[in-house]
């Protein structure tokens, strides 16, 4: 890759550790309906979008109302678990700062609501780093690329001049259904699962520009 146009930022696990804030809202509930909720079915949908958790979770219990319900109180039970408890994964402030100063456009990509997005960067005071906040809630979720397409078509950047940066297998494989390179994070899975990915990194502490643009 000559010329970066662009870098996608997937936000829980990437940006953030919420994984347990996650957890614990769904738990919480999928509980009040008797639906049981194991940190396997927990892992094996994370970076999905709730349409796409509940369709699997649900099976043939799913139905519009019993969605709206359950995902709504999730999202609430989040948002109110994260106020002044979350922080920014080591490497994250730095790399966002050295991509913000060698002036290449940066966008969020997220499976999370919108209300969730804008509770993060709220919360850590990151709106300056962010020429587009895209999510995924109401498309259809990684690993479709349609969230990854749409952020990159709100940088006016060409799908294949940009990178993501993910942490969770769909997201892995919805940025290279979208033309894009990808860096994978293990904060949520483990090297060997993201092993597809253009580059597998334990955090982004080390990692620069000129990494990204090596790709």
């Amino acid at each position: 890759m000559n010329k970066l146009e662009g870098i996608l930022w997937d936000m829980d696990g990437v940006l953030v550790d919420t994984g347990e804030f996650h957890f614990h809202s769904w738990q919480t509930a999928l509980d009040a309906h008797n639906i049981p909720f194991s940190r396997q079915a927990f892992r094996e949908t994370f970076g999905m979008n709730n349409t796409g958790i509940l369709k699997l979770l649900l099976g043939e219990r799913f139905i519009p109302t019993l969605y709206e319900e359950i995902s709504t109180q999730k999202e609430i039970s989040f948002r109110q678990a994260i106020q002044g408890k979350v922080a920014l994964l080591p490497g994250v402030s730095g790399l966002l700062d050295a991509v913000q100063k060698a002036e290449i456009p940066q966008a969020i990509a997220s499976s999370a609501p919108p209300e969730n997005i804008h509770a993060i960067i709220s919360e850590l005071g990151l709106g300056d780093f962010f020429q587009a906040q895209i999510s995924a809630f109401a498309m259809p979720g990684k690993p479709d690329p349609a969230v990854f397409l749409a952020a990159a078509q709100a940088l006016k950047a060409t799908p294949s001049a940009c990178v993501v940066i993910e942490d969770a297998i769909a997201g892995v494989q919805a940025a290279q259904r979208a033309g894009m390179k990808c860096i994978a994070v293990t904060t949520t899975n483990s090297a060997s699962v993201l092993s597809f990915a253009d580059r597998v990194v334990a955090n982004l502490v080390e990692l620069t520009v000129k990494d990204l643009e090596l790709l």
